[in-house]
């Protein structure tokens, strides 16, 4: 049995107020790591003994700030969760009878791009160089499963999750000469509040094209990152793993 090799490792998690950010920071937070709870709003049920910082991604200056207090304070970073991500859906352009209805708007597109990618750019730009510091480091990514195959009125999403696939694939070219691994986690639909907004129906097609019948648990994507970072995944980087019970299959 392969020991996970996480307990007192320091473990940033961006959007860890809630949903997948939250469940991913208390499990690694019950491997023994040390939380760096990362959100734009404050964390308000963090444990006591998560050391939460409000940090808008999208935002290089207050990044760059944030990973040193966190280096500052804990001497290290080991692990870098990039989970912060926002939706603006909606179609390219909406016609009716040849007239122009609608399009996406320049703010939409631009919001969804700074905050799933750009700050994706900016957590690791701004952590990498402590992890070659003190001899490597795990670096994970949230994608998408629709980023895979394309989503109807998904346009930016997509665009931003796609391209967290492809900087993935750079970074672990980029940082395995200092040990650092860099992968990324594709989830299919999560119960989370993200989908509050959902219409019931879309919900019920995504779960009959899922082969497992059911949409994710947050747990179940943090307990996949948490196996990326432990020793188990010690040979493992560049990949994307697919957690979406099947529905890229069942599509």
């Amino acid at each position: 049995m392969i020991e996970t090799g996480l307990h007192g490792k320091v473990v940033v998690v961006t959007g860890a107020a809630a949903g997948i950010g939250h469940a991913t920071a208390m499990r690694f937070a019950l491997e023994g790591c040390r939380v760096a709870a990362w959100d734009v709003v404050l964390c308000e049920h963090c444990p006591p003994d998560w050391f939460g910082l409000q940090v808008d991604v999208s935002d290089s200056a207050a990044v760059d700030e944030a990973a040193k207090t966190v280096a500052e304070k804990f001497g290290r970073i080991d692990v870098l969760v990039n989970n912060a991500g926002i939706l603006r859906d909606g179609q390219l352009v909406k016609c009716r009878d040849g007239a122009l209805l609608g399009r996406m708007t320049d703010e939409d597109f631009d919001r969804v791009l700074g905050v799933n990618l750009k700050g994706v750019f900016h957590c690791t730009r701004a952590v990498a160089p402590y992890m070659i510091r003190h001899g490597g480091g795990v670096i994970l990514n949230a994608s998408s499963v629709v980023a895979l195959y394309g989503n109807f009125g998904q346009t930016s999403y997509i665009a931003s999750k796609a391209g967290v696939i492809g900087m993935t694939r750079v970074w672990a070219r980029e940082l395995g000469r200092f040990n650092i691994r860099v992968n990324a986690v594709a989830p299919g639909l999560v119960e989370t509040d993200i989908l509050k907004n959902m219409p019931e129906k879309v919900l019920e097609e995504m779960k009959r094209r899922t082969p497992l019948g059911r949409l994710a648990r947050p747990e179940e994507i943090a307990e996949a990152y948490v196996w990326l970072a432990s020793n188990a995944a010690s040979f493992i980087t560049g990949a994307v793993l697919s957690v979406d019970g099947g529905i890229v299959t069942g599509t």
